[in-house]
């Protein structure tokens, strides 16, 4: 009996179906292998950046304890930066008369909202980042007004003193 043009092509087509070739998934499994280990070493970083500003110079330390994160506090020449956005100029802080500024006291309060987790017993950390020069009774503002927004973990940013050879 003879086939119909169709039959053949049924039969045409299933024969290329079953020469595909497969995917080797072994080699794809290597690839995610490699990938996954290479994003594992390159995310464990232990160097955290918080001195964006060429004009601010850290006071050096010796401190081995590594910060741990928290809202950056910036005290530049010109502003008070809080997570990167001016907030105070330096000048109306050192005219203010009380401890604690209300617009820089609104803006950690706003962050202190932002923060998913609950504040700590210490209170909520935060990280100063200042020149070595700022003077004290400007620090002592500014700490205090952080204290009042909750932030009571108070950590000055440093840079690490690099060991001298003999």
């Amino acid at each position: 009996m003879k086939e119909s043009a169709k039959a053949k092509r049924i039969q045409r087509h299933q024969r290329r179906g079953k020469n595909q070739s497969k995917l080797n998934l072994v080699s794809l499994m290597d690839i995610f292998t490699i990938l996954v280990f290479f994003l594992m070493v390159n995310s464990s970083s232990d160097v955290q950046v918080l001195n964006q500003n060429k004009k601010i110079e850290l006071p050096v330390s010796n401190a081995d304890q590594m910060p741990k994160e928290a809202l950056a506090l910036a005290v530049t020449g010109e502003n008070i930066l809080v997570g990167g956005r001016p907030i105070v100029k330096v000048a109306d802080m050192r005219a203010f008369d009380g401890d604690v500024e209300p617009l820089l006291k609104a803006e950690l309060d706003y962050q202190s909202a932002r923060a998913r987790s609950p504040a700590p017993d210490a209170g909520r950390p935060i990280t100063i980042v200042a020149d070595k020069e700022l003077p004290y009774e400007l620090l002592k503002k500014i700490m205090s007004t952080c204290v009042d927004a909750g932030y009571a973990s108070i950590s000055l940013a440093v840079s690490r003193q690099v060991a001298q050879e003999a």
